[in-house]
C-alpha cells in the first residue's frame, strides 16, 4: 500500500488485522525473481553470536530510520503477520509478510516471511545470523522477489535500490550492534 502520508497508530492496526486474516500466498515458483544475498561477518568472539541472535530476535536489522516493523517487535514464530512502513522518496508504503520459517539451532538463529497479497512485491526474505566452525558470526539476508503491485512493476529500478539500500542498513544495524557489544 502507498500513502502519501504516514498512516495513524488506528489506521496501521486495522490494516495489521485485516493482513493478519489473509490467506498465505503459494510458496514462490517460476522465473522472474530477483536474487540478493547480503552476508557479513560480525566478529568471531563467544558472546558474539548470542548478541546477534537476540538482535534478530528483537528486530533490530528494521531499525534503520527509515523503516520500522509493526507491530513493534512482534514474536518471532511460524505465522506472525508483520508490516514494514517505510518512508522513502517522498511518499509512506506499508508492506504485509507473514513468518513461514524459524531457524533456532544452536548454532543458527533466524526467520523466514513470505510477503503477503498486499505487499507491492512478491517474494520471500530470510534473515539468520550464524556461527560458523570457525567461530566466526555472520549475518545474512537471502531475499528473492518481482514486482507483484503496478507501482512496483513501473519503478522496478527505485524498487530495486531501495531493496539494496534496506540490505545495506540492515548490515550496518548489525554491525553497529557487532562493535558496541565487542567493546563490553
Amino acid at each position: 500500500m502507498f500513502l502519501a502520508w504516514r498512516p495513524s497508530s488506528a489506521a496501521v492496526d486495522r490494516w495489521l488485522a485485516r493482513q493478519a486474516a489473509a490467506p498465505l500466498p503459494p510458496p514462490i515458483g517460476g522465473s522472474g525473481y530477483h536474487v540478493d544475498d547480503n552476508r557479513v561477518i560480525l566478529g568471531s568472539e563467544v558472546a558474539c553470536f548470542d548478541h546477534a541472535r537476540e538482535a534478530v530476535r528483537r528486530w533490530e536489522p528494521f531499525r534503520i530510520g527509515w523503516l520500522e516493523v509493526v507491530p513493534d517487535r512482534p514474536a518471532i514464530r511460524v505465522g506472525t503477520t508483520v508490516g514494514v512502513l517505510a518512508h522513502h522518496l517522498g511518499f509512506w508504503s506499508l508492506n504485509a509478510s507473514r513468518i513461514v520459517a524459524v531457524i533456532d539451532e544452536p548454532a543458527r538463529f533466524g526467520f523466514v516471511y513470505r510477503t503477503l497479497d498486499d505487499h507491492a512485491l512478491d517474494g520471500d526474505e530470510r534473515f539468520t545470523v550464524a556461527r560458523g566452525s570457525d567461530g566466526a558470526v555472520a549475518y545474512e539476508i537471502l531475499a528473492r522477489s518481482r514486482p507483484r503491485h503496478a507501482l512496483a512493476r513501473l519503478g522496478h529500478p527505485v524498487i530495486r535500490r531501495l531493496q539494496r539500500q534496506f540490505a545495506r542498513d540492515s548490515v550496518r544495524a548489525m554491525l553497529g550492534i557487532a562493535m558496541v557489544n565487542a567493546q563490553r
